[in-house]
């Protein structure tokens, strides 16, 4: 089957030069629509599965961003780089676990995917808690991805399931052992949690240690977030409460045991 371009740019020219394609081939396009039938015959025709587009995403890109399981295995199978990186650095485990499949994401990993980026970036496992899907967030913990990954921008994955209210990815990670108190430019989860006002995250987050009184860079302790009167706040001040009544009896009991 004969695999046509469109006319390149004068960068395509370049890109060609340097070993790819700036548009889009008959590769890219049957693993994105997830015709497997389609694909195989083009691979058994000899194109190539490493074909990538002037933004550098490849047909294994193309595939996990879509869901198309199909179409990961044959490209896979037939020598896909694994751990290709588009323009944005995004590698397909990052598409899949955006995407929120967990077929994707397992063959991916079966095939030796790099589950940890370089520091400070974005990583799977922050878009499988960007995305909600509880079970990506699952295999990508069992296959070993940090739960303390830090983004400069996002804080760490507990942070971006708190910013979002994925409350059932917020709980895995907590389950596994992430870090509650964990902080981007000292802002917790629980202040992601104050700031979109959700009771069961706040509830969720201090059930597993986390500090009512810890102060941002601002200054400002996760209730200093809510509307006075809201559930937030109640919830909050009830715990901002117990946790003093706690440490006043401790002080008490200290103070006894001394005399």
């Amino acid at each position: 089957m004969e695999i046509t371009y469109a006319r390149p740019s004068l960068f395509g020219d370049i890109a060609h030069g340097l070993g790819f394609w700036t548009d889009r081939s008959a590769v890219h396009e049957a693993a994105a629509q997830g015709r497997a039938v389609q694909l195989q015959q083009l691979i058994q025709g000899g194109a190539s599965v490493n074909l990538a587009a002037a933004d550098s995403i490849t047909p294994l890109h193309e595939a996990c961003i879509q869901g198309q399981s199909g179409c990961v295995r044959l490209l896979l199978d037939a020598g896909a780089r694994v751990d290709a990186r588009n323009i944005d650095g995004t590698t397909p485990l990052c598409d899949a676990c955006a995407a929120g499949d967990p077929e994707c994401v397992r063959l991916l990993l079966q095939h030796g995917a790099a589950v940890n980026p370089p520091l400070f970036t974005f990583s799977p496992l922050h878009e499988a808690c960007m995305g909600g899907n509880p079970e990506c967030v699952k295999l990508m913990i069992a296959g070993g991805a940090s739960m303390e990954a830090h983004d400069c921008h996002f804080g760490t994955p507990l942070h971006v399931a708190c910013a979002r209210q994925h409350v059932d990815c917020a709980r895995v990670l907590l389950n596994a052992g992430a870090n509650v108190n964990a902080a981007k430019l000292r802002e917790t989860a629980l202040h992601h949690a104050a700031k979109v006002n959700n009771v069961q995250l706040i509830e969720l987050l201090v059930e597993f240690g986390g500090n009512v009184f810890a102060r941002d860079n601002l200054g400002w302790k996760p209730i200093d977030y809510t509307s006075s009167g809201s559930p937030s706040a109640i919830c909050f001040q009830f715990y901002e409460g117990e946790l003093q009544d706690f440490l006043l009896m401790v002080v008490n009991v200290t103070h006894c045991s001394t005399r």
